[in-house]
């Protein structure tokens, strides 16, 4: 969930290999995965942090190969971590910075990535789309899970105190406008094909490769 290797303040307990945050999410995450990835076969998850969601979605959906990723400085916790409680369809975690590393090879039909946008910075968001638009074949996925703006306009008041907290921390960072991603996705011939509101005034966003 940390692909820049910054972990938010939604993910501010996190310790010892440990995300209570991811422990709340992910079957809000999972409901939907079940349904939208029921044809898929290779995942590819960008930002594994503790491993957490790699670990749970997998189980749940033994049909899926799920290869997680992480930054360099994470790889070795993120290993260590699946060593002990992910199943056999999740793949050793590999090496991924977004705007630096080259993009683990493979036939991947979908990538997830959670709680990640709003700690990158614009640059790394636009890396992202660019590494995904490479990456994805005709009708694969791109899913994106975390906090939105929709209209220039926070969705809630504690949207709006996360940002700032964000903001405080790394200008770089923020919550991102649901608009501009989309013309983003729109330059790597990514089409927006489902929106889910999720807990917490979270969004779980569905991209189809044309």
């Amino acid at each position: 969930m940390a692909a820049v290797g910054v972990v938010s303040e939604r993910e501010a307990d996190w310790s010892g290999g440990f995300s209570a945050p991811c422990v709340r999410n992910r079957e809000p995450i999972l409901s939907v995965l079940a349904e939208v990835l029921a044809t898929s076969h290779r995942v590819l998850e960008v930002g594994s942090c503790t491993g957490q969601h790699a670990a749970a979605f997998a189980t749940a959906l033994p049909h899926l190969l799920w290869q997680p990723t992480d930054q360099a400085l994470y790889v070795p916790g993120l290993r260590a971590n699946l060593q002990q409680n992910a199943p056999a369809n999740v793949l050793p975690a590999k090496q991924l910075d977004v705007q630096c590393d080259t993009w683990p090879a493979g036939d991947y039909d979908a990538v997830f990535t959670a709680n990640t946008l709003h700690i990158m910075s614009l640059v790394q968001v636009e890396a992202t789309f660019l590494g995904v638009g490479n990456l994805l074949r005709s009708e694969s996925l791109f899913l994106i899970y975390g906090p939105f703006n929709y209209g220039g306009a926070y969705t809630s008041a504690s949207n709006q105190a996360f940002d700032v907290s964000l903001q405080r921390r790394d200008p770089l960072s923020g919550i991102r406008d649901i608009e501009y991603i989309t013309s983003l996705a729109d330059r790597h011939a990514l089409k927006l094909v489902n929106d889910f509101a999720m807990p917490a005034n979270n969004r779980l966003l569905v991209w189809r490769k044309k």
